[in-house]
């Protein structure tokens, strides 16, 4: 059984449940899970992924329940299961790892079992082969191969009565058939009971035949013998298809295993313990016993246990893990330190402020837990032809059973079951299914290894459509750490008076340049006022009033529209502005007392990511509501040929609007509140993982570490997990337009070529092998250098 979990998250009207999924094999499984959940009263929506064995179901809790959408998956003959509250993600992938062991080791049993019982049983039928009933069929060459050196080694074997080795071959083929393979049998008979079919329906059917077949032979050759037919067995045929099917499902599971190596290896970076200190002694407890407050000594080379801050000592901490960027990171007294991050070579005492679930990596391993769930628009083409799949194929098989019956050659009737067969168990959805959350898995593993969030499959496509890049430019572009450079203020007020002003009434603002007001007022020591009244006006400053007089600070805009005049520093603003600087002004009771200027730096690695966006044939804009003269010098700086200056946070959705009206695909990129609504906008929003909860929640995509090269990285892996989705998705639908009418026989008039049960077998678990494989290549995705 495979899991996911997912929160209950509960609004008056809505409901989002996770289940967990057992039972599911194939494309037809999920689908008709999936198609369950969807007719249920009161579900809005219902998704089902196969690699996850999720269920994420959208309900009306007025209506019904998670415990009722648990029956309705039941009576389709699966299992479901409703996850604690309290669940952890990493605890969820302890089950899962758990429950994957034992099915892994369920299937070497089942396999070897199979393989041994499949030869000994090769080797009995050998003297019952007819080279001539299936000329131009692989395995029967093979059989012949075979047949050469055992005939020398056991010359008595060939000499042994047919009907006794037919008897041997039924009594060592009965148990294997149950042992190994009945499990085909027992879904496939579940799947009937409830009105459906799926993948183990054509494998029971084809091998029941098929042994069915043979048991007929067997006990009554004569009757075989009177209507002109060879009593053929074909007991080691129905061996090795259960034995060529249960390896493929291994193989295929122990490669599926491996699509979730990257957030497991996530999940594994958070120690089980942490050293608390208490009363001036070291104290290790168990990682759930830390509470918020703690205090958490972290020796050198220890992983950090918590989220918190540095309250003594310093060290350089690899943060690698959150940010994919390789270089440790100092981290001293007063600095945020993140759990599973790796502390270098000092010793640190850190303050807990998030622990268990609360933490930027449980968070984190929630994110991708849930893309890895979710289903992409692209795989509404696999459900649809997983809806009709098997019922079409076995029509198939009839039709071939049909044909060779009624126009076959010689010993027809024989051909017609073994062909019909042949389809049976050649057709696989497996790969159908398979093709799309495989590749979803992967890509949005290697992401989260690399510091990119990709929320979900939807997201992971769209991302590969964008032609346009739409930066913000303060704490984007910029690193959002504005410093104040210069303050000049008009007589008779002091250069001091003019930055306490502003920081007084800034202070209430959550915008990076307040901060840098607030702070340089700090540590000029100036005492700050209390205002009377505030006000954010978005895009263009603030307005209050402070000790009894009105003030405003913000942009050459909004004094103009309360009748400022400006003209006393407009040579000094133009100037300040020309270096690239924001200004800031000042006014009391609608007068001019001055101005703060404030400079951002730009990150270092502005220019490389947007050389490499057009390099990608993409069209990179800088939109900002910072002056257009600021604006224009940094996107000189970085290479950005477009700029939108001056735009109110409401009208920045508004721009995002157009371009889309211009038939672009756009992507936003941005870390502030007043670039949430851009952000939900775009076709693709991407936050800045430095910035502000709004703009990630508002965001598809997040960049742990706040650096533009992940915008690269995140298209370039959305573009290759689309192509290999495309690839699996082609392969799927080649493998079965070729491998069913060959397995059917229409070669064989044409060159000869007919394919036997078992080949049918060995061809279809290589197909599903083969999806799951493609889609690993994805691990090998490599970050911008």
């Amino acid at each position: 059984m495979t899991s996911s979990t997912s929160e209950t998250e509960v609004s008056t009207t809505q409901a989002t449940v996770s289940l967990a999924v057992s039972g599911m094999t194939c494309a037809a499984c999920s689908a008709r899970v999936q198609r369950a959940l969807a007719r249920a009263p009161g579900v809005e929506s219902a998704s089902v992924n196969l690699m996850t064995g999720a269920a994420t179901v959208v309900y009306d809790p007025t209506v019904t329940s998670p415990h009722e959408l648990q029956e309705a998956v039941e009576r389709t003959g699966y299992g479901a299961r409703i996850p604690e509250a309290t669940e952890s993600v990493e605890r969820d992938l302890a089950l899962e790892e758990a429950e994957r062991a034992r099915e892994l080791a369920d299937l070497r049993r089942r396999v070897a079992i199979a393989l041994v019982a499949a030869m000994a049983a090769m080797v009995l039928s050998l003297p019952l082969m007819d080279p001539s009933s299936f000329p131009g069929d692989p395995f029967m060459r093979a059989m012949m191969l075979v047949a050469r050196p055992v005939r020398r080694l056991w010359p008595a074997l060939f000499q042994a009565d047919p009907g006794l080795l037919r008897y041997a071959l039924l009594v060592l083929s009965a148990p294997v058939a149950v042992v190994s393979g009945g499990r085909f049998f027992a879904r496939a008979w579940t799947a009937a009971r409830h009105g459906g079919a799926d993948m183990n329906s054509l494998i029971a059917v084809g091998t029941g035949a098929a042994f069915l077949l043979s048991v007929a032979a067997t006990v009554a050759p004569a009757w075989f013998q009177a209507h002109g037919l060879a009593p053929d067995v074909y007991y080691e045929a129905a061996l090795w298809i259960i034995a060529f099917i249960l390896l493929g499902n291994y193989l295929e599971a122990k490669a599926k295993h491996r699509t979730g190596e990257a957030v497991r290896r996530l999940a594994g970076l958070r120690p089980d313990s942490a050293t608390l200190l208490r009363g001036g002694q070291e104290v290790t407890v168990p990682l759930a016993e830390v509470l918020p407050g703690d205090l958490v000594l972290v020796r050198p080379g220890q992983r950090i246990p918590v989220d918190g801050l540095v309250v003594e000592g310093t060290s350089a901490v690899d943060e690698s893990m959150l940010t994919g960027e390789p270089v440790p990171v100092l981290r001293g007294p007063g600095a945020e330190v993140i759990a599973g991050t790796l502390n270098g070579n000092g010793a640190l005492q850190v303050r807990a402020l998030r622990v268990g679930r609360d933490t930027v990596l449980s968070r984190i391993l929630r994110l991708v837990r849930d893309a890895q769930a979710s289903r992409p628009p692209v795989q509404r083409l696999a459900d649809r032809i997983a809806a009709i799949f098997v019922p079409v194929v076995f029509g198939l098989a009839l039709i071939t059973l049909a044909a060779w019956w009624l126009v076959g050659p010689e010993g027809q009737h024989l051909t017609a079951v073994v062909s019909a067969v042949s389809v049976l168990i050649i057709a696989c959805p497996c790969a159908m299914g398979l093709a799309v959350p495989t590749a979803v898995m992967v890509a949005t593993g290697r992401g989260a290894e690399l510091g990119v969030l990709i929320r979900g499959g939807e997201a992971l496509e769209r991302a590969h459509a964008v032609r346009t890049i739409v930066l913000d430019k303060t704490g984007t572009v910029t690193q959002g750490r504005p410093a104040v450079t210069r303050v000049e203020a008009l007589a008779p007020l002091a250069d001091s008076e003019v930055l306490r002003l502003a920081a007084s009434l800034e202070r209430r603002s959550e915008h990076p340049i307040a901060a840098a007001i607030v702070e340089a007022a700090k540590e000029r020591g100036l005492a700050l006022a209390e205002p009377e009244q505030f006000e954010n006006l978005a895009g263009r400053g603030v307005r209050g009033r402070l000790e009894g007089f009105e003030v405003l600070v913000g942009n050459g805009r909004l004094l103009g529209e309360c009748g400022v005049e400006l003209a006393p520093l407009a040579p000094t603003i133009v100037g300040l502005e020309g270096q690239g600087s924001t200004v800031v002004l000042v006014a009391r009771d609608r007068r001019l007392q001055g101005l703060v200027a404030v400079s951002d730096p730009i990150r270092p690695t502005s220019r490389e990511a947007i050389g490499r966006l057009r390099a990608m044939g993409l069209e990179v804009i800088l939109l900002t509501g910072d002056n257009r003269r600021a604006a224009e010098r940094v996107a000189r700086e970085v290479g950005i040929d477009r700029v939108i200056a001056e735009v109110l946070p409401h009208h920045k959705r508004d721009e995002i609007a157009a371009l889309q009206r211009a038939g672009r695909v756009v992507a936003m990129v941005g870390d502030g509140i007043n670039d949430a609504p851009a952000l939900a906008q775009a076709d693709v929003g991407i936050a800045m993982g430095t910035g502000t909860d709004v703009a990630m929640e508002s965001a598809q995509i997040t960049l742990v570490g706040g650096d533009l090269r992940g915008v690269v990285t995140a298209i370039r892996l959305s573009r290759a997990a689309l192509r290999v989705i495309r690839q699996n998705l082609f392969w799927a639908l080649v493998y079965n337009v070729v491998s069913i009418p060959v397995a059917a026989g229409v070669l064989y008039p044409v060159i000869g070529l007919r394919l036997s049960p078992a080949v049918a077998a060995a061809a279809m678990a290589l197909s599903s092998v083969s999806v799951v494989s493609n889609s690993l290549r994805l691990r090998r995705a490599s970050p911008v250098p």
